[in-house]
């Protein structure tokens, strides 16, 4: 079993908590907000301690945090409770190098729209402007600003109500909803490190939500020593509707290479031999054969 380091958050200095939170709590998706002040000045930063909360209302939530330095607190948290406004825009990859330039701490009415060269888009329904370059813009009214603290560091969550939605078309697909591929999202991870929701990076799970998986607690108890097959081979396994009956395990040890596998003495070879024969199944999305195939050793 691997070795576990346990830390005690109160024996941390706040940045190195922020450090190590920020790094182990990621990839976490982009707000880039737009707000007004009391004068009608325009503010633009982006926050990366966001979510999607509610469909029903439909609510978002971001959090400008007093900064540790100074416990100061940022343009856009003074904005949302003078104006209760603001429009949440989302960041890809074609924009992320000026979402991050508009987070540079420009002096109080300084338009960042302008420093990192965004398009300033009228609203529908409330007073901030949108990014025109954003895939994807929620206008919303504040419901509320929960303060999580007092000190430097603590999170101010502001509860957003969307009004309103504006969508790309460029990023829907053939039906007019969301393409993930085309919307290329990217994500904050710790330091100055992003990731890109593209290519490789990815991958679809089958969700356990229509039928029942039998569980890896049904899988041959060999299974769970495994040196090749990891945790994520189980469990796409165990989301299978039911394990093979005994005819179908008696057709799997007909095959070659189970007989192949099934002549061999060493139990220990013999295993590693027959969890590597199930991996090819699994990659190749073969489902059913990698199940029949895996009980045909007890």
């Amino acid at each position: 079993m691997d070795k576990i380091k346990s830390i005690d958050p109160n024996a941390l200095a706040v940045p190195e908590l922020h450090r190590l939170l920020l790094a182990a709590v990621a990839p976490r998706p982009i707000a880039l907000a737009s707000t007004i002040d009391a004068k009608g000045n325009v503010n633009l930063s982006p926050f990366s301690f966001f979510n999607v909360f509610s469909a029903n209302p439909p609510i978002l939530i971001f959090s400008p945090a007093r900064r540790g330095r100074d416990n100061t607190v940022k343009h856009t948290y003074e904005n949302v409770n003078r104006n209760n406004e603001v429009v949440i825009n989302i960041v890809n990859y074609d924009i992320v190098e000026q979402m991050s330039l508009s987070s540079t701490e420009y002096e109080n009415g300084v338009n960042e729209f302008v420093k990192a060269g965004f398009t300033q888009v009228p609203s529908d329904t409330v007073k901030p402007p949108r990014v025109g370059e954003a895939p994807v813009s929620f206008e919303c009214i504040v419901e509320n600003v929960v303060e999580l603290g007092n000190k430097g560091g603590a999170g101010n969550l502001v509860i957003s109500k969307i009004q309103r939605i504006h969508l790309n078309e460029k990023y829907l697909n053939d039906v007019g909803a969301l393409d993930t591929v085309k919307l290329d999202l990217v994500a904050r991870m710790g330091e100055s490190w992003y990731c890109r929701a593209n290519g490789a990076a990815l991958f679809e799970i089958p969700k356990p939500i229509l039928t029942k998986g039998i569980g890896v607690d049904a899988l041959p108890c060999h299974v769970m020593n495994s040196d090749v097959l990891t945790g994520n081979h189980l469990g796409r396994l165990g989301n299978l509707e039911a394990t093979p009956n005994k005819s179908s395990i008696e057709n799997h040890k007909k095959s070659e290479e189970i007989q192949r596998i099934l002549n061999i003495e060493n139990s220990k070879e013999q295993l590693k031999e027959l969890h590597e024969h199930v991996v090819t199944f699994i990659q190749a999305n073969d489902l059913e054969n990698a199940l029949g195939a895996l009980f045909c050793v007890n």
